[in-house]
Order: C-alpha cells, then sequence, then structure tokens
C-alpha cells in the first residue's frame, strides 16, 4: 500500500507551510486528524532526522504503524520501545526490545556517516525518559571486523564480554557469540543476521551471514560492524563510571534533528519533567495539539456499517467535484458494491500520484482513521464499518527440517535414522581432501562415535521419550536398532489397525455436505475485527472443505490460547446454520460456556441465528425451556458442559459438533461423543490434545490443522525466580493494575489459601481479591470464576485450578 501521492495534499495546509518555512524555535499545530499523516511528510519534505514522542507506550506503537504506511516503502521507521521492568527484577529487557533500542541507537549514532534515510523515530515518553548508555561510550565499543584484518582472537573474545555478549555453544539470539577453533560466530543487536567469521591464524579469513535457526550461511559479506550488546556497559573504566545511565535518546540527536511531541499534555501528566530537561538543547521542537482554532484536517464523517448511506452520501461527494479516496480490508466486498451503485473507480491501485478531483480511488488496506481537508476525503474501515482490523503480524518460519543445530544442546539424545538413539557431543571441523567440514559429534555405547556432516542434519531428529526415563543408546554396528525398528513397525501396523476399525464406520458414512459459502457468511467473516493470521486462514479452509464434502468430518484443531481457535469454530458453526442445521458447542466448564455464549452473541449479532446457553447457571425452567427449543428447531446454536451429552437433549437437525479441549471429558462422555463422530461433523479444539488424540491425528485417522502464529504482539514470558517479598508482590500487583490487567496468585495449599489471601488483602487494599480452590462448593466456585471473568475481581488467590480452560485475555501476571 502505497500513499505517498496523498502528501501533495499537505503542502496546501497553511500550518504546515509555516512549519516547512521554519518560523520559530517552539511551533504548535492543531490536527483533529491526520497525525500520522503530517508527521510522514515532514520528514520527506524537511530531510532531517525526526524524534516522535507519544504520550505511552500503545499510542507510540500506533504512531510507528501509521507512519510506516505514509512514508515511502523504503523509508525505515524505528520504534525505540520501553524497557518493561522494575530496578528489583534485577532482569534483562526481552531480547526484542533490546535489539529495537540497540539498533536505533547505532543509527542515530552513524547515521552521517553512512548512504541511508535520516533516522525515523518513534518513541513514548517513557522511554524517552529511560537512561542509557552515553554516545561517546556506545561509538567508542563498536567495532568493525572486516575481511583481512589480523586480530588476536583471545583478545577480540574477551572484548566482546566487556561490552555485553555471552558467549555460549550455539548462536541463535543478539547478543550472544561462540568459539569453535578458528570460528567465531557473533549476533550484534545491531543486524538482522549473525555472523561467521573464520580465521586463519590471527587474520579473517571470511565473513558469513547466516540462518540462526538452522546455522546454515546465507550469503557473504567483507565486514560486520559489532554494537555494544548493552546499554549499560560495566564500570570498569573511569570513563563509563562518569556517564553510567546518564544519558537519554535525546543525547544521541543530531543538531538538526527535530522532535515533535505528540499530545503534549498527556506527555505532561507523565514523564514531562525528566522529558523537559533532556529537550532543553533541541532547536526544533513541533507540539501536535488535539483541539484549537486552527483549520486544517478534520475528521471524517462515521457510517458504521450503514454502507447504503456511505453510497449516497459518496454521489453527491462526486458530484460536487470532491476527491474520495477509501482504504479499506474490505476491497473486494466495497468494489462490488461501488459498481453495483455505477460508481466508477480510479484504475490504479496505488495511489503514487495525487488523484483527480470528482474520483474516487479504492486501496486494498488498513489506516487507523480518515480525515477530511479541503476537497478531500480519506474513508477507513473504521469510519465505513465502525472498525479496523487489527494485524498480526506473521512470524518468520523456519525452513523443514528434521533437527536444527539451534535447538541443540551438549548431551541431548538424537535419533539417526540408519544408527539409532545417540548423544550430541558438540561440533568439529575436519579437512577432507583439502577442505573443511563442519560436523556433529554423536556418541554411541561403548564408545561409537559417528560424525554427521553438518548438511546431513537430516538424518537426525531430537530424541522424544515418556515417564522421564533415559532411553538406551544403541550401538553401532549391530542390528540392535533395525530390530527395533521391526518391533515398532508391528506395534504400529497394530495399532493402525484398531484405529481404523473404530473410524471405518465414519469413513463409509454419508455426510451432510454442507454447500458453498453464502453472502451471509462473507459478510460475517469479513466483520471480523482482525487480520486473520496465515495459520488461521489454513485452517478455516480446510475446515470448510471438509463440511462440504459427503462424509462426516472429524478434525482437530490446535492452537495456543489466543491464535484464534475460536473464530475458526464460529464460522464453521454459522455455514451449519446456514445449511439449516444446528450446531452443539461443547465446553468443559460453566464459565467457559457462558464466555463462549457471550462471544457467539456478540459476533452474530447482525444475523438471524438463535444462540443458547445450557448450563447450570440456568434455572430447571430455562434448561426445559432450551430443551423444547432444540427438540422443535427454533434453537440455532446451543453452547454447554456435558449437560448436552445427557440423554434428554435431542436436537432437531444436529448436523455439527464442536467440542472445546475434549480431554477434559470423562470416558462415558467421550462413548458418546465417538457415536456422534460417525453421524455428524465434529470439530475438536485444543491447545493441548492427549497423546492418543494428537497421535491419531498425525497418522491420519483424524485430520489436523495447527495455528501457530501468535497474537498481536505477545511478548515473551518474562520468568523471576526469588525469595518471598511483601514489597516484590506488591509492585508486581501495582504495575498489573496500572495497564488495567489481572493476577493470579497460585497457592496450592488449600488449608492455608485464606490466610495468603488475607495477607495479600492487607498488602495491596486497592485490589479486588477472591479465593478459588477445587474444595469449594461448585456453585461459589463457579459464582468466584465468572466474577473474576467479568473483570470483577483483579487477583485471584487460587490452586491449580486455573487449568480449567478459560479465555482470560486480561491476566498478565502469575505470582
Amino acid at each position: 500500500m502505497n500513499l505517498s501521492g496523498l502528501r501533495a495534499l499537505m503542502r496546501d495546509v497553511p500550518a504546515y507551510q509555516q512549519i516547512i518555512q521554519g518560523a520559530g524555535r517552539q511551533k504548535t499545530v492543531v490536527l483533529e486528524a491526520a497525525t500520522p499523516f503530517l508527521l510522514a511528510c515532514l520528514y520527506h519534505d524537511l530531510g532531517v532526522p525526526l524524534l516522535i514522542i507519544a504520550p505511552g507506550a500503545e499510542r507510540a506503537k500506533r504512531l510507528h504503524e501509521e507512519i510506516s504506511k505514509w512514508c515511502h516503502p523504503d523509508v525505515p521507521v524505528h520504534l525505540f520501545a520501553e524497557i518493561d521492568i522494575l530496578p528489583y527484577e534485577r532482569l534483562s529487557p526481552d531480547t526484542s526490545t533490546l535489539q529495537q533500542r540497540l539498533q536505533v541507537l547505532s543509527i542515530l549514532s552513524q547515521w552521517n556517516r553512512l548512504p541511508s534515510f535520516p533516522p525515523l523515530v518513534v518513541a513514548s515518553a517513557h522511554a524517552v525518559a529511560q537512561k542509557t548508555i552515553a554516545p561517546g561510550d556506545f561509538v567508542s565499543a563498536c567495532q568493525v571486523v572486516k575481511r583481512g584484518m589480523h586480530i588476536d582472537l583471545n583478545r577480540l573474545i574477551a572484548r566482546l564480554a566487556e561490552i555485553g555478549y555471552e558467549v555460549g555453544e550455539i548462536v541463535e539470539t543478539p547478543g550472544t557469540i561462540s568459539k569453535r577453533g578458528g570460528i567465531v560466530d557473533i549476533f550484534s543487536p545491531s543486524n538482522d543476521l549473525p555472523a561467521r567469521i573464520e580465521f586463519l591464524g590471527d587474520e579473517v579469513e571470511s565473513i558469513r551471514w547466516f540462518d540462526p535457526s538452522t546455522q546454515r550461511s546465507v550469503g557473504h559479506t567483507d565486514s560486520v560492524a559489532i554494537v555494544p550488546a548493552r546499554e549499560f556497559l560495566l564500570p570498569e573504566r573511569e570513563s563509563l563510571e562518569k556517564s553510567f545511565g546518564d544519558s537519554a535518546i535525546t543525547d544521541y540527536l543530531p543538531g538538526e534533528s527535530l522532535v515533535v511531541l505528540d499530545d503534549p499534555e498527556g506527555i505532561e501528566r507523565g514523564d514531562w519533567p525528566e522529558i523537559r530537561e533532556r529537550l532543553g538543547r533541541i532547536k526544533q521542537l513541533l507540539s501536535i495539539e488535539r483541539w484549537g482554532d486552527e483549520k486544517g484536517f478534520g475528521a471524517a464523517p462515521g457510517y458504521g456499517g450503514q454502507i447504503s448511506r456511505f453510497l449516497e452520501d459518496t454521489k453527491a461527494a462526486l458530484r460536487d467535484a470532491r476527491r474520495i479516496v477509501v482504504v479499506s480490508q474490505q476491497s473486494d466486498r466495497l468494489s462490488e458494491l461501488l459498481r453495483e451503485e455505477d460508481i466508477v473507480t480510479c484504475p490504479q491501485a496505488q495511489l503514487d500520484q495525487l488523484p483527480p478531483l470528482g474520483s474516487l480511488t479504492l486501496v486494498h488496506g488498513s489506516l487507523a482513521e480518515g480525515w477530511s481537508c479541503d476537497g478531500t476525503l480519506l474513508l477507513t474501515d473504521a469510519e465505513l464499518f465502525g472498525f479496523v482490523k487489527k494485524r498480526r503480524p506473521a512470524p518468520k518460519r523456519r525452513a523443514e527440517q528434521k533437527v536444527f543445530l539451534a535447538d541443540l544442546s551438549l548431551g541431548d539424545y538424537v535419533v539417526h535414522i540408519d544408527h539409532g538413539i545417540a548423544r550430541f557431543t558438540g561440533m568439529t571441523r575436519i579437512a577432507s581432501d583439502g577442505t573443511e567440514r563442519e560436523y556433529l559429534i554423536l556418541e554411541y555405547a561403548e564408545g561409537g562415535r559417528l560424525y554427521l556432516p553438518s548438511d546431513r542434519v537430516d538424518r537426525i531428529a531430537r530424541y522424544i521419550g515418556s515417564g522421564g526415563y533415559l532411553p538406551s543408546i544403541s550401538r553401532l554396528g549391530t542390528q540392535e536398532w533395525a530390530r527395533t525398528k521391526q518391533r515398532a513397525k508391528k506395534a504400529t501396523a497394530e495399532l493402525a489397525q484398531e484405529l481404523l476399525a473404530i473410524y471405518a464406520s465414519r469413513e463409509v458414512s454419508s455426510g451432510i455436505g454442507f454447500s458453498p459459502d453464502t453472502v451471509w457468511q462473507q459478510e460475517l467473516e469479513a466483520s471480523f475485527p482482525y487480520v486473520e493470521t496465515p495459520d488461521q486462514l489454513e485452517t478455516i479452509r480446510d475446515v470448510k472443505k471438509d463440511m462440504e464434502m459427503p462424509k462426516p468430518m472429524d478434525r482437530l484443531v490446535c492452537g495456543d490460547v489466543g491464535y484464534g481457535k475460536t473464530e475458526v469454530a464460529l464460522r464453521a458453526a454459522f455455514k451449519a446454520v446456514m445449511d439449516g442445521m444446528q450446531v452443539a458447542v461443547l465446553v468443559p466448564t460453566t464459565v467457559l460456556a457462558q464466555q463462549h455464549g457471550i462471544t457467539f452473541a456478540e459476533r452474530l449479532a447482525a444475523f438471524p441465528v438463535k444462540i443458547e446457553v445450557l448450563s447450570r447457571f440456568r434455572s430447571p425452567r430455562e434448561q426445559q425451556d432450551v430443551l423444547a427449543r432444540l427438540a422443535s428447531g427454533t434453537v440455532d446454536i446451543c453452547i454447554g458442559t456435558h449437560r448436552l451429552l445427557q440423554r434428554d437433549v435431542i436436537f432437531k437437525d444436529l448436523g455439527l459438533v464442536i467440542i472445546d479441549e475434549e480431554q477434559k471429558f470423562g470416558v462415558a462422555h467421550k462413548e458418546r461423543l465417538k457415536q456422534l463422530r460417525s453421524e455428524v461433523d465434529v470439530l475438536t479444539l485444543s491447545a493441548t490434545p492427549i497423546p492418543r488424540t494428537l497421535h491419531m491425528s498425525l497418522i491420519g485417522v483424524r485430520d489436523m490443522s495447527t495455528m501457530e502464529t501468535p497474537p498481536e504482539a505477545r511478548l515473551p514470558v518474562k520468568t523471576y525466580v526469588a525469595e518471598y517479598n511483601d514489597e516484590l508482590i506488591r509492585s508486581a500487583v501495582l504495575r498489573e493494575l496500572d495497564r488495567n490487567g489481572q493476577v493470579f496468585l497460585v497457592h496450592n495449599r488449600v488449608q492455608s489459601i485464606a490466610f495468603v489471601a488475607r495477607r495479600l488483602r492487607d498488602l495491596v487494599p486497592e485490589a479486588k481479591i477472591a479465593v478459588a480452590h477445587g474444595q469449594m462448593p461448585e456453585e461459589m466456585l463457579e459464582s468466584v470464576m465468572a466474577d473474576f471473568v467479568a473483570g470483577k475481581v483483579d487477583v485471584l488467590v487460587c490452586t491449580v485450578i486455573i487449568e480449567s480452560g478459560l479465555d482470560l485475555p486480561n491476566v498478565n501476571t502469575l505470582i
């Protein structure tokens, strides 16, 4: 999506012209909308380094994403993330945060010496206020290694350790190094890939980039820049002692830089004293305020899904020679509607030039908000439909191999396809026919050793055992491994016969064969407020394909919490209802049934679909009413616990059963589910399938889809181990409450759990605290859990009962 052509509009705005002309040191501009657009225009027109300070971390992330869409495609927009740890935590920031910050410091410290775009950085006020290494110490710690240089290898390793690098066996994360003979692997935070430096004596013979997931080379380079791996170097020298933690990102800005304060009132409410001191030497400072008398960019009209009104207004605006640009993730749907109304759109798919007045341009993409200015109207999904699909960036996928060198640690057990079980004991380089190659060292029983070339790593797999027992290592040069494989094949064949007999009836039975998607199905899927992940789209396609086939579906969908399994189930349920069939959604707990009931009701509110929840939260009279309407067919989707499997539950036309976390149901329930699988389509959702279920899917008896793309902005788990400390507990709880989150405090002793809760109430009187454990009366336990899910409780003091499979997106801290 390239919207660069619209930047010409900004040059006609008087307030913008004053900024460009540099009238005064301190300047203010008032914008009701279009802040990212203004900032991108300023960057391109001024051509100087630009630092944008937002009042909070979320606002900084949104600006970072939106500014990127308005800038030239080749311009990198950097986010200077804030460190989200407290002083007592004695932890390093997560790897991605540290890499982001060090990359920005590296770019700012040397941009004028490199042929690159001026730096464009977005940061929260807190990130700007946080201290970091002084620019002079950062630059002096940097080092460039070039091919042909003479370097003392041991001195290089020692120097890298001084500037924060950790020595390990294998390099796969920024800030790590490893040494194997004359080879040094190093992952500098300023680079996207680690480098492998090969020495011949003390001379740098070659430098190669390599993929950290496979450890394989991906290209050569003549030099590699190495920057510090930490923001705070150990103060071993006097020069470092003087500047240890005394600097901030503003000290890295060149003199001609422009600093922009987005919402200065919001910034003043937070870290303003620290920031005001830092900004004292900045020559160019711009404040963007939300309200004022200046005329410029205003908010676009909102339609909230009333597309017919949008179409009528569009016709009128085109007659008045207004310029309209629509940026939408639902461009195909809008294109059809516009054609039906004989509204012509500009043929260009990319806005690389300013469209003419009296035209409408439709662009497939996503922006956070639209705006109106001087005859031009920009509309987004936010104005048209009331929401904008939130992007979930897909992670880089690893190459498909049986094992990755980065996954192996010394002493790990591996299985060679021809020679059996061995222990991985390291890597070595062996010269043969004038060339050196890397080999894995595999140790077998009775002193046997196998050297496996690194390019034959596909011959081995990590050993995965059960029961916690250590495997018996194979012997080289014997038939032992061949006999083991033969026994395994026989056992597999016997299991396959058993499973095939169980599922034979499903394969030969006649299924429903649902119809292709309806227009309403497309409407529902377009209203999903997120951009679907690749895994999600593939899974949805697989489920629909199964449902349309003339045999009962039995598909397992595996994915962690928050990866989109519920949306897959909801779309499958709606597809079944569109063919006049009923759907049963089976969940393990009453509280989860209530959650799913709310989710389904919200997503399907615009359609004539009747949804009911059958659980003990409903009175006997209400339950009987639901049962009667199920039997008559007036309930389309029924969500419930094992209550749905009782004999008095009769569906008129049951077509699809959705099972959430099947492993949590008992043996008797599973017998009923087994019967259902030969009659109707079954979709099973699980974050942790039991081994038998997973095995049946892996061997093809059941179909399986995996969803591995994490939700947007999911951060790595930070684990802190410490002795009990009241201040530590209070600080952790208060920090979570400050960001409107919730807390689990796990105490797995029922006898003393009430005492722990009382002590916590004394420590954090600001928090609403409740207790939950398995020995409570069931009705009381469900009531407590329902309050926690509804946000009426801040901290739940509980046992490991929290493993009950609830969807709790606000719980970010576990103590």
